[in-house]
């Protein structure tokens, strides 16, 4: 998993989505909705499909999962589930894009607490500060924060909820990217004189599965070969990590 910058819709297309929403609203509040048939009436419009093809764009060539990258991203997710939150059936930040293995996982399954989401966002966290990646297993896990002595609750939720520690061709495609991630910092750490650039666009290139947040700001920057490029080229491990995205406003 990875932080997936959100970006702008066209104005028309917001308009009509935000004119949408205050129909659905109005039907809510006067007892007339019927959540799946005002999706589906939506779901047929232009608008939302220029809403696909825009959370598709966002994920790049591959257009993979926003949850698993792994698969391919096969319809739009509401994030808060439609359903118990109508409120937010057609607000674009709660628009996702996933395949159909996590959507049936997640299905209308939503932990809060104190009103907050116990559920990563990709659009919105930055994924490896509640996640983490175990190399031998392939395996995505909760993150143990050392500052609380525990487990991240949104990562173990998340975990439990998309089954990822649970997904064996899951965990292959993950430890395969792990690898080809390996050896090409590992060869960079032996170079006398690394170009920082050249390095995250052969990364970047490899890494199907979000793991250079983990490699570089996760738990794996105490890796080797990570750690090893870290002592060895501070300069160039510094401009790797200023380049991978983070949300700046997460807390």
């Amino acid at each position: 998993m990875r932080y997936v910058p959100r970006t702008d819709l066209a104005p028309d297309v917001q308009q009509d989505l935000d004119r949408r929403q205050a129909d659905v609203d109005r039907k809510r509040i006067e007892g007339e909705l019927n959540v799946p048939r005002e999706w589906k009436k939506a779901r047929d419009t232009a608008t939302l499909r220029a809403v696909l093809a825009a959370l598709r764009e966002m994920m790049g060539e591959r257009e993979r999962c926003m949850y698993c990258l792994d698969s391919h991203g096969t319809d739009i997710e509401h994030f808060w589930p439609k359903t118990p939150y109508p409120e937010r059936m057609l607000r674009w930040a709660n628009l996702l894009i996933c395949c159909a293995e996590c959507g049936r996982f997640k299905s209308d399954q939503f932990p809060l607490l104190g009103g907050n989401a116990l559920l990563v966002d990709p659009t919105a966290d930055d994924p490896w500060r509640y996640l983490d990646f175990d190399p031998d297993t392939g395996n995505v896990v909760a993150r143990f924060d050392t500052t609380t002595n525990e487990w991240t609750q949104k990562g173990l939720e998340t975990v439990k909820i998309l089954h990822l520690d649970r997904r064996e061709a899951l965990a292959v495609g993950y430890r395969r990217t792990y690898r080809r991630l390996s050896s090409r910092v590992a060869k960079a750490a032996e170079q006398s004189s690394p170009d920082g650039d050249e390095l995250m666009e052969s990364l970047r290139e490899v890494d199907d599965h979000g793991l250079l947040g983990w490699c570089f700001r996760g738990v794996g920057k105490g890796h080797p070969p990570f750690r090893n490029l870290h002592e060895r080229h501070p300069a160039v491990w510094a401009a790797c990590v200023e380049s991978i995205p983070k949300n700046l406003s997460a807390t």
